[in-house]
């Protein structure tokens, strides 16, 4: 029996590519960097470190790629602690936001750098950088030098550069931040597409909420020096831990109240949610309902509300154009002070509701989350 467990706990450490365990870094400010951090990555898979400025994701990189070590906590990579081996002979790959392209080298050049500092065999390096090189769809662009290249391609040298070598791990650190949105969504789309081509694990830092749903296998939500969340994308956004995740993923509507039995109340208004089990009745509560999960009509079509459980009247107080959808804000006396974000539902009449217009809105019970919350 002893045996058996033996294996079946080596076959789990073997899919496992990096490990973090009571990891901490601690600066001497009034919050730690990274406070207790703990997480496995399996092999193969694209994890996003997500979370605004200063939430502690880069800080949390840059110990696994070995620059920083923890104050307290190990690290491992392949089942090594990262300070094993030093950081030239670490099979670990980084593409930096400052991509620090070799200027006076050409995009050839530029990837053949890992390879040599590797000592590897001069005959097998030509053919190495063109098979990278095409990778990132850059045939035919080897001989340019970085400042004859656009953005884009220069991103694509520097993953060709981080990848040629062939390493265990990928490191991404914001490497999009600074492109803009349409090359940035089409980086992203690349990055997928190369990660799966490979099948090389890989660790992406972002504090974009649509490169991290696009891009990821898996994504860890930070904020204030300590994971959040881990899920896969789709539970992320469905299913978020607590308030700051369902805040910082997607537009949601925030309703304040305290809780009842079957949800939570406003003045007189009772709205129905779902709650944790340890939310006692009474307590301060904050309700969020995704823009997407609220149905708007006009108002002499509350009909069209049938199959919504709760349903409120309203007016339109702004209309947002986001060229692919418009955001509705829209207000009711029910509920003074909230401000519904809804999203436009209906492709026919794309431009139905002018500011002003009464309206008549609702959604399902379901779909209002109700998280614990303080008074204010």
């Amino acid at each position: 029996m002893s045996s058996m467990h033996r294996q079946t706990k080596s076959d789990a450490d073997d899919r496992i590519a990096v490990s973090a365990r009571d990891v901490t870094m601690d600066f001497g400010a009034d919050l730690p960097a990274v406070d207790n951090a703990s997480f496995d990555v399996e092999k193969g898979t694209f994890l996003t470190i997500l979370g605004p400025s200063g939430s502690g994701k880069t800080t949390l990189l840059r110990m696994i790629a070995g620059f920083q070590p923890p104050t307290s906590g190990v690290i491992t990579i392949g089942g090594k602690p990262v300070d094993a081996a030093p950081p030239h002979r670490r099979s670990v790959g980084m593409v930096f936001q400052k991509l620090a392209l070799f200027p006076h080298m050409t995009a050839a050049e530029n990837v053949a750098f890992p390879l040599k500092m590797r000592r590897t065999d001069p005959s097998l390096i030509p053919d190495k950088v063109e098979q990278f090189l095409s990778l990132v769809k850059l045939d035919g662009y080897g001989e340019r030098s970085p400042h004859e290249l656009s953005g884009g391609q220069q991103q694509r040298v520097a993953i060709a550069r981080a990848l040629v070598f062939e390493p265990d791990l990928l490191l991404l650190d914001e490497p999009l931040a600074a492109l803009d949105r349409k090359l940035r969504e089409e980086m992203q789309l690349e990055f997928r597409r190369i990660q799966k081509e490979l099948g090389v694990t890989t660790i992406n830092v972002t504090h974009d909420q649509r490169e991290a749903l696009v891009v990821s296998d898996d994504i860890i939500v930070m904020n204030n020096g300590v994971i959040q969340q881990q899920s896969k994308p789709v539970g992320l956004y469905r299913s978020p831990n607590n308030l700051f995740v369902a805040s910082f993923i997607g537009i949601s509507t925030f309703i304040d109240g305290v809780a009842s039995a079957d949800g939570l109340k406003v003045g007189n208004q009772e709205l129905p949610g779902r709650h944790a089990p340890d939310i006692t009745a009474g307590a301060s509560v904050r309700g969020a309902i995704r823009a997407e999960q609220i149905r708007l009509v006009g108002s002499e079509s509350g009909a069209a509300l049938a199959d919504c459980e709760i349903q409120l009247a309203g007016s339109v107080e702004d209309v947002i154009f986001e060229g692919e959808r418009l955001i509705y804000v829209v207000v009711s006396t029910a509920l003074p002070g909230v401000k519904f974000q809804i999203f436009h539902h209906d492709p026919h009449e794309f431009d139905l509701f002018e500011p002003g217009v009464e309206v008549r809105f609702g959604w399902n019970a379901k779909d209002m989350k109700i998280f614990q919350h303080a008074a204010q």
